[in-house]
Formats: structure tokens, C-alpha cells, sequence
């Protein structure tokens, strides 16, 4: 996952200038059908029962990862072809502070659910 210029300043300024930072108590994961980028942007899905949901991680050496699986409610039409996911901090709004191309695209058509498994969304700094 890429960190967006949000996260990138938030970390910077906190580290090496000493200014405040407090990081979102909530993560929120977001689903695109365009590719964000490191200023945000992007397609993110709306309407027909969409919403972000929580996501809490744990971390271990130089890695993150998602220690449950997240499941977004079933799409009451399309949502179109997933291509990427965003963690956010805030439920609606907010900053993208990362994301990432989904290995494999995935079409939500209606009735669908889109389902992140414990342990396959990983965020590493190295």
C-alpha cells in the first residue's frame, strides 16, 4: 500500500518537528472503481448500499495487516469493478491516508458482498 501526502506530512512533522499528531482511534476501509492517488482523488463506490466499514490492525516487525476479516453489506445494485481500496479516518469525508491496487479487480453486481479476509490487506514500511 502506498501512504498518501496526508499520512506522509502527518508522519514527518510528527518525528522530526515534534508537532501533535494523534492517529484516528477508527480506520475505515473505502472501495474504489479509480485509481486514487497520492493527493487522494479517485472513484470511490456510492449509492445502492455501499458504506465504508471499520477495519483494526495488528501489527508485527515492519508490517501491518487486518486481524478480521471485513464484510461490506450486500450491494443493492451495482457498485461497478472494485480496482482498489483506501483506509480512511472517518466513516464519511475525512483523509485517505493510504491505499492500493487490488491484486485481482472484482465486479459487484447486485446481491453481491465484498469480503476482505483476517490477515490480506498489508501495509509495510521498509
Amino acid at each position: 500500500m502506498s501512504f498518501t501526502n496526508f499520512l506522509e506530512t502527518e508522519i514527518l512533522d510528527h518525528v522530526f518537528a515534534g508537532a501533535a499528531y494523534t492517529a484516528p482511534s477508527t480506520k475505515y476501509i473505502g472501495l474504489f472503481t479509480a485509481a486514487p492517488g497520492e493527493t487522494g482523488g479517485g472513484t470511490e463506490v456510492s449509492g445502492n448500499a455501499y458504506a465504508r466499514q471499520t477495519m483494526a490492525f495488528t501489527t508485527s516487525g515492519d508490517t501491518t495487516s487486518n486481524n478480521a476479516a471485513v464484510e461490506f453489506p450486500t450491494a443493492t445494485g451495482s457498485w461497478g469493478t472494485i480496482t482498489h481500496v483506501g483506509i480512511f479516518d472517518a466513516l464519511t469525508s475525512g483523509n485517505l491516508m493510504v491505499y492500493a491496487t487490488l491484486t485481482a479487480s472484482k465486479a459487484i453486481a447486485s446481491g453481491d458482498v465484498f469480503r476482505v479476509p483476517s490477515g490480506d490487506l498489508d501495509i509495510t514500511l521498509n
